[in-house]
């Protein structure tokens, strides 16, 4: 069957869009969302079946971990082990945007998630839609960009539908993210940090913060 994809205001996400959204996260399926940098590829984390879904539809080594978006500093602390300073400085900073912080994980979250590292990479999109998917879902959701591995991420719907569309049974479409860097990745261990990729978030800015 051919991907249904959907309309979704980026200012004022439709909330039948969002709910019908939702309802396929929670059966199980890997739904194409935009997010504030590219579309990403969401699913329900707890679920093995959907993560195992996630990898394929990409092509991506099991052994790399598949980002996860969150819509509060609450929520992400929930999946986090021993929670660093550092990590609360960055995500209450920086929060919601374009930075993404690789810390330990729980124990609530399944190994596979993590791409057997035991640590998680967390982010809050600034984006009311994902926002509010995963306020419908009722937790959070994958968001490893939503295109095959190796292949360049995709900024708006129809790039998506070439890559994908043949693996997704939807895709919501909210326009042209107009993104041209990936988010910031950091990843924080104890009073250590580094950038593991720097994107939208100078390491400066990082730095800034960390050592005022």
């Amino acid at each position: 069957m051919p991907v249904e994809v959907l309309k979704v205001s980026p200012e004022q996400p439709e909330n039948q869009v969002i709910d019908y959204a939702a309802s396929f996260i929670q059966r199980g399926s890997v739904v194409g969302i935009p997010t504030d940098t590219f579309y990403g590829l969401s699913a329900d984390p707890f679920n093995l079946a959907a993560i195992e879904q996630v990898f394929q539809i990409k092509g991506r080594p099991e052994n790399r971990a598949l980002p996860i978006l969150v819509n509060s500093v609450e929520q992400a602390v929930t999946l986090v082990r021993d929670v660093p300073s550092a990590f609360l400085t960055l995500a209450n900073k920086f929060w919601p945007g374009a930075l993404t912080l690789v810390v330990e994980a729980t124990h609530r979250l399944p190994l596979k998630v993590t791409g057997n590292s035991r640590r998680v990479a967390l982010r809050w999109a600034d984006s009311r839609i994902t926002t509010a998917l995963i306020e419908a879902v009722g937790g959070p959701v994958t968001g490893t960009s939503a295109n095959l591995s190796g292949y360049p991420s995709c900024t708006n719907a129809q790039q998506l539908v070439r890559q994908l569309g043949h693996r997704l049974p939807l895709i919501l479409d909210s326009g042209d993210t107009g993104a041209i860097l990936a988010s910031t990745i950091v990843r924080v261990d104890d009073d250590e940090w580094a950038v593991i990729r720097e994107g939208a978030v100078a390491e400066a800015e990082i730095r800034k913060v960390l050592e005022s």
